[in-house]
């Protein structure tokens, strides 16, 4: 497949969306090693922080399921500055929370209208890029999250130690208050699928999102996002407890990991761009088989060791989801498309929450702080994604429905 220029325009709009994708995942990641302050402040147990950290994504996919009922009925670009302006109300009330109660509410609304706003980014750019040129754009937006990782949370941390823990959340919806006006100003309406909705006559239905396989793409993602997040939320754990690393030593860890993922989103979406996104998500998901298991197997070992497996473990886990999202939008026709990426991201972030709540049950942490169990998370994990691999080959024996192939 011969490579496409990715537009100066194009190129104008990914940035802008890349940058709203990094405010709403810093203001997600930002809280957790804000944990000890928060309830130092606040007086409030382990299990309250844990529930205010789950309530944002718990949130997002509600939303997620909700969103089905409406956003395809609105210009995208509307839907969107109304999502974000409320993102922008919540983050700020985050740093105003007088109470644990206030903030968890606030960190409900804010997960609430991210999780839908991830869906109309990803609807925006679907519409507005075209397919040989979509991978690159996926690759470009979700390499935010890699930026967050690398320094969006350093310099988070930095602000709170001088300024306190309410500073990030000012900082975070300032930075979003600037996007959302150059959004306004610069994002063009995309309502195309609104057109294809008036020559239908009336909005397509919801049990059309069942329709010619598109079901089995919620299953693809579900599948991938939930084989990766068996082992994601205790990977530092496994480090420090059974690999001999330091607290001290997992910054750098994660800092290479994340420097990595960062160079690797791009390059994966040329790939994609390239070879089509069944190959390249079908060679990572096997490719995935080997960290999955080498990792979760490791004993005691350098430093650098242990850091090369975990730069490949994140590149080619965290690559996954760029096919992912670049198969399943080439499947679904416009007029359905801000539904059914709404939904997707609940599948996303029900799978997140259910798989480290999965491995949690199987987990036990000894005595000297090791955990035990974690080989057989690895295997279940590699195990999914063997399944993953079943539902893309079954997806791509299924009919594409109509104008969606070339959308």
């Amino acid at each position: 497949m011969a490579d496409s220029p990715i537009t100066k325009q194009e190129r104008h709009l990914l940035w802008l969306l890349a940058a709203v994708q990094f405010t709403h995942t810093l203001d997600f990641m930002i809280l957790m090693p804000l944990g000890p302050e928060l309830i130092q402040q606040f007086g409030i147990s382990a299990a309250g922080f844990g529930a205010m950290v789950s309530a944002y994504t718990l949130a997002s996919a509600a939303m997620g399921l909700l969103g089905v009922l409406w956003l395809d009925r609105w210009d995208r670009k509307y839907a969107f500055l109304l999502l974000y302006a409320v993102f922008v109300a919540a983050t700020t009330s985050c740093g105003l929370a007088p109470s644990p109660t206030w903030l968890l509410l606030s960190r409900i609304v804010a997960g609430a209208s991210a999780g839908l706003m991830s869906a109309v980014v990803m609807a925006i750019l679907a519409d507005c890029i075209p397919a040989e040129r979509r991978g690159r754009a996926i690759g470009t937006v979700m390499s935010s999250y890699a930026l967050s990782a690398v320094g969006g949370v350093p310099l988070g941390l930095s602000i709170a130690s001088q300024w306190g823990w309410r500073a990030p959340f000012w900082v975070i919806s300032a930075l979003a208050g600037v996007l959302w006006v150059l959004a306004w100003r610069a994002l063009p309406a995309v309502d195309r699928h609104l057109a294809a909705t008036r020559e239908k006559g009336s909005i397509a239905s919801a049990p059309s999102l069942w329709a010619s396989g598109l079901a089995l793409g919620w299953g693809l993602t579900f599948s991938v996002v939930f084989a990766g997040f068996l082992l994601i939320p205790y990977l530092s754990t496994f480090m420090v407890g059974n690999l001999g690393l330091r607290l001290s030593d997992l910054s750098w860890v994660y800092l290479c990991g994340g420097a990595a993922t960062l160079f690797s989103s791009r390059f994966i979406g040329h790939l994609v761009d390239r070879h089509g996104p069944p190959r390249v998500l079908g060679t990572l998901l096997v490719a995935t088989l080997c960290p999955f298991l080498l990792f979760t197997h490791l004993t005691d070992s350098p430093k650098a060791i242990v850091a090369a497996i975990f730069v490949l473990f994140m590149t080619l886990t965290s690559g996954r989801a760029i096919p992912t999202i670049a198969l399943v939008t080439s499947r679904v026709p416009p007029a359905l498309r801000g539904r059914y990426l709404s939904v997707n991201m609940a599948a996303s972030d029900g799978a997140s929450g259910l798989a480290a709540w999965t491995s949690g049950l199987f987990l036990t942490t000894a005595p000297d702080g090791s955990l035990v169990g974690f080989g057989r998370m690895g295997f279940l994990a590699a195990s999914v994604s063997l399944l993953a691999i079943g539902i893309l080959w079954v997806l791509g024996r299924s009919p594409v429905p109509e104008r969606a192939a070339h959308t």
